[in-house]
């Protein structure tokens, strides 16, 4: 009979294989210095599910600290199902960030030194163009555990950040072709792009979802549902964490809805910002312009519509925040990492003078 320790760790890769749709479980360490993904003292920011399996997410910008004594960490990953692999960064003591590829199930994360570390694991991309929304997933981080050197131990975070701020939106919001112009990882990153800038500046816990193609009305690429229909999930079949305490939430949807006129529009820009109030009714709602100024007038109109039952949704106009003549795009509706700088610079100088 297999020792209690040992069912415990079995159970939890099992759990890991299935929600991948591993065709065979993929079994973690049964060293008892192995860390569940849903431990207490993991700090999560995004949308992760978590269970005693994994913790899943399917959002570049997404993020997972912790802080362990010991030389080394080792991150468990399944990745039974995944075909492109995402790319993470790993920081040690707020040192540099170096760049993995979760094509491995074991990576090993080295400290200098044995005493109190902190790391930073950061999604740099989530892959827009395969399926990660349904499972099995094709890509996307699936954590299935930390695995601590011997004599080591996960210790509590210190803090949590005393505010948090939400960014809904399409390949922008996600990062894509942030550092140059082919649609792909290699391109993409979402550490770069604005709301991570902007949560960062303001010490703030971030929430990042971008989906490439995603409208109000459009679906995105991946399998993944319009706007309206994918808010409230992490991937299909597993609800995020709701926004009720989200004190900012900045929408920039609409760049992707140009095959569809204002009549179809407006309506599903409108109820999309009903469906955003009434999960976090106390939120301050930005609803940004699209940076190529698709369906401005329509937010506007929407916005204004809103005012006079709700002042606590307001319409941001980008006009000229971003100049393709000065560098600040990738193609010609991404912007590149000088033009996501300029808009978090906007974004925070807007955010800090309302709080003053």
């Amino acid at each position: 009979m297999p020792s209690v320790g040992r069912r415990t760790c079995l159970s939890v890769a099992l759990a890991a294989g299935i929600l991948l749709g591993a065709t065979a479980p993929v079994f973690a360490s049964v060293a008892p210095n192995v860390v569940r993904p849903d431990d207490r003292r993991l700090a999560y920011e995004g949308h992760w599910s978590r269970s005693a399996g994994a913790a899943v997410t399917v959002n570049s910008g997404s993020r997972l600290r912790f802080r362990f004594t010991g030389g080394s960490a080792h991150a468990l990953f399944d990745i039974a199902s995944i075909t492109v692999p995402a790319q993470i960064y790993v920081s040690v003591d707020g040192g540099p960030k170096q760049l993995r590829a979760v094509d491995q199930s074991d990576v090993e994360i080295t400290a200098d030194g044995r005493g109190v570390h902190i790391v930073e694991i950061s999604v740099k991309d989530v892959f827009s163009r395969v399926n990660r929304w349904t499972p099995p997933l094709e890509t996307g981080v699936a954590l299935t555990g930390l695995r601590l050197e011997r004599g080591g131990h996960l210790l509590p975070q210190l803090r949590a950040p005393k505010s948090t701020v939400a960014f809904y939106g399409d390949s922008i919001t996600q990062g894509v072709m942030a550092l140059c112009e082919a649609n792909t990882s290699d391109c993409a990153d979402g550490t770069v792009a604005y709301p991570t800038l902007v949560a960062d500046a303001l010490h703030a816990s971030l929430t990042q979802v971008g989906f490439g193609r995603q409208g109000v009305l459009q679906t995105g690429n991946g399998g993944v549902p319009a706007a309206g229909d994918a808010y409230g999930w992490n991937y299909a079949g597993s609800p995020a964490d709701p926004d009720r305490n989200a004190d900012v939430i900045v929408v920039n949807q609409g760049t992707n809805d140009t095959a569809f006129g204002a009549d179809a529009f407006r309506p599903a820009y409108r109820a999309y910002l009903e469906q955003l109030r009434a999960a976090a009714p106390h939120a301050r709602i930005l609803a940004l312009r699209p940076f190529n100024g698709a369906h401005a007038d329509d937010i506007a109109a929407v916005v204004g519509e809103l005012a006079g039952t709700d002042t606590g949704i307001e319409f941001v106009d980008t006009t000229d925040w971003l100049s393709a003549a000065d560098g600040d795009f990738n193609g010609t509706v991404h912007p590149s990492a000088q033009g996501h700088r300029k808009v978090a610079d906007r974004l925070i100088a807007l955010l800090a003078k309302e709080q003053h």
